[in-house]
């Protein structure tokens, strides 16, 4: 073959990776959406007993005696029982599994809230917006961090409405163990139940302190991120970008596995 049957070999547009088909995998988002789902599942699965805990002594069930100790004063006081003690109350009462009332809902609604987060944030995405510098005056970056923040809220009150629903089912099952009921089971029977007694507002009983708990949750996490970026963090440090991003990255991180994992319900 002559230089010119090769040339003719080689002529023609080269068709890129990620146009070869539409089968060829997901895509980074959907990648790091599937993490993120898996590792909420995990984080949702550990942490339920101490959520499952803390809901039943926030509704004043106390099913067991105080014990007598003594304060820092030495003082004799009354201790209501603590996290391992309460655990142990309901494995004599439900078993093992009792620990675990309520996790499908939970699982299923941060599912839900970690899907149309990533909804939301490919019909607005971030980039868009233009970020903090370590140019920018103070008004300027506290403006960026505003609309960063707002993006940010925006789509957890999204997410959060979609899987509110769900949260509602997930606490009703646990606060079941206080009266001994049975009327919150499965998922789809509990909707049924809720539809047939209370209609579409049952399900979003609570929802506006819940989102505006997640609002000032965010807005906190940022505003302390900012903070420390730039006050805490002096230019002339050679490694002050390094500090400054890994600052950003363990805020999200918190932020991500807080309002997933529901660690700031009420």
């Amino acid at each position: 073959m002559g230089a010119e049957g090769m040339a003719a070999v080689t002529v023609g547009p080269r068709v890129p990776p990620a146009a070869a088909g539409p089968g060829m995998g997901p895509g980074p988002a959907e990648g790091a959406d599937a993490l993120f789902v898996a590792l909420s599942a995990g984080f949702t699965t550990l942490s339920h007993p101490l959520l499952y805990v803390k809901l039943l002594v926030q509704v004043g069930h106390e099913p067991l005696p105080p014990t007598v100790g003594r304060n820092l004063l030495g003082r004799k006081v009354l201790y209501l029982p603590g996290f391992f003690t309460y655990a142990r109350h309901i494995v004599e009462v439900d078993g093992k599994r009792g620990l675990f009332r309520g996790l499908a809902p939970r699982i299923l609604s941060s599912t839900l809230s970690t899907i149309s987060r990533g909804r939301v944030k490919k019909a607005f995405p971030l980039e868009d917006i233009e970020h903090v510098s370590n140019k920018d005056d103070v008004k300027t970056s506290l403006l960026k961090v505003a609309k960063e923040t707002s993006h940010e809220m925006m789509m957890q009150c999204v997410s959060r409405v979609i899987s509110h629903p769900l949260h509602v089912i997930s606490m009703r099952c646990m606060v079941q163990f206080v009266g001994r009921e049975v009327k919150y089971r499965g998922v789809f029977s509990s909707i049924g139940t809720i539809w047939k007694e209370e209609g579409l507002l049952g399900f979003f009983v609570g929802l506006v302190p819940h989102i505006l708990g997640d609002v000032i949750f965010l807005w906190c996490c940022n505003l302390l991120a900012h903070l420390i970026n730039t006050y805490a963090v002096d230019d002339n440090f050679s490694q002050a970008s390094v500090i400054r991003s890994y600052t950003k990255f363990v805020m999200g991180v918190c932020k991500r596995l807080c309002l997933l994992g529901e660690l700031v319900d009420i």
